[in-house]
């Protein structure tokens, strides 16, 4: 199994960068960035109490811009590819986006990933960037970006949302190798696009085996549907882990409020299916609806009093070691090829992000390894 490693792209742009020699010494594939205006965590509650991080953070929106930072990052990268997970055709027409993933393969040793999703609210609403028909908008921007990078133009294209003219795009590497695009998103629709245009599928929410694998089953109908070969298509996902010694001590690290809040990104039917109301009201639809920076301190601390350990464990794989390789198997198992691992346990302490970093390392041996490749095809 190949693997991947996450950052946040937030914060001093050489913590990244330290990631991305991990990632690169520890032998993994895939090193990805966020694509973020607005971070995820709530502005008016960000404090040494929410997160440890607070201290050298003076706010949690210090949101690096992706290409900038790849393409710093690419003389770094070696082998290890560079993908950004996810932008959108939203802020970025597919035009520019077709020019900076051909420029980026310039300055890597292997092409770069172009993770494209249909955007989340907190990058669009406060900026006044139209967010109508999202979908029916990635599928336009995954043909003409399919069609700049696969055929030599003139290229003519009348859509709803984006018009080429005898549009010109001749960037290409001198190997010829173009940069991969993989969607985001797991709804019907999404898992549908990236069965017909993606050369990956890149969902953000961590999903149970028998999920993972009815919503990967869509991909590939779709594939074949299309006439495309849907072993070629990679199935990838993030990761997010909450890893320490033993169980109990990860479940002690899942207690800190940086960890919870991520619990509060998953939609109010996640939670009802728990018994639970969402304090966000019943038709909250999840991370893609939030706008944290209009979060209250308030309404933070009362959303966080009424989150349980069950929807913490919908979120991010809670446990040892041992235990996060064995969730990460069952995925595999349910066809999960090259797991984005999200070191979310960092957020919880000094201590437990050193834990972290040593645990990244074990695991991409252990996913790498024959032993796990033998225990996956059994």
């Amino acid at each position: 199994m190949r693997v991947g490693l996450a950052w946040d792209a937030v914060g001093p742009v050489e913590g990244g960068r330290g990631l991305l020699d991990l990632a690169r010494s520890a032998g993994m594939d895939t090193f990805l960035v966020f694509d973020h205006l607005i971070n995820v965590f709530p502005r008016q509650a960000w404090d040494s109490d929410f997160s440890y991080l607070a201290a050298a953070l003076p706010s949690p929106d210090l949101s690096l811009e992706f290409a900038t930072v790849l393409g710093n990052f690419a003389s770094h990268a070696g082998p290890v590819r560079l993908a950004v997970g996810v932008t959108d055709p939203h802020r970025r027409h597919p035009a520019v986006l077709a020019q900076t993933a051909l420029t980026l393969a310039q300055l890597t040793e292997r092409p770069p990933i172009i993770g494209i999703g249909a955007g989340a609210q907190e990058n669009l609403q406060p900026y006044g960037i139209r967010a109508d028909h999202q979908v029916d908008r990635v599928e336009e921007a995954l043909r003409i970006l399919r069609m700049f990078f696969d055929t030599k133009g003139p290229h003519d294209f009348a859509g709803e949302f984006f018009t080429l003219d005898q549009a010109i795009m001749d960037l290409r590497r001198a190997d010829g190798g173009v940069p991969e695009l993989w969607v985001g998103g797991s709804g019907p629709r999404m898992t549908a696009l990236a069965g017909r245009h993606g050369d990956g599928w890149l969902p953000s929410d961590l999903m149970s085996p028998a999920e993972y694998a009815r919503r990967w089953a869509v991909v590939r109908e779709a594939a074949v549907a299309a006439d495309r070969d849907p072993d070629r298509i990679v199935a990838s996902g993030g990761v997010p882990i909450v890893v320490a010694e033993t169980d109990d001590a990860a479940w002690e690290l899942a207690q800190a409020r940086a960890i919870r809040y991520l619990a509060l990104h998953l939609g109010a039917a996640q939670w009802r299916a728990h018994g639970v109301a969402h304090p966000f009201g019943e038709d909250y639809r999840g991370l893609s609806h939030l706008l944290p920076h209009r979060l209250t301190r308030t309404e933070v601390e009362q959303a966080l009093a009424v989150v349980p350990d069950e929807l913490v464990a919908e979120v991010a794989i809670v446990g040892s070691r041992r235990t996060v390789l064995d969730r990460i198997g069952e995925l595999a198992e349910a066809g999960l090829q090259l797991p984005m691992l999200i070191p979310v346990s960092a957020l919880a302490s000094p201590e437990a992000a050193g834990h972290t970093v040593e645990s990244l390392v074990w695991l991409a041996g252990e996913l790498g390894s024959d032993r796990f490749a033998g225990r996956v095809t059994a």
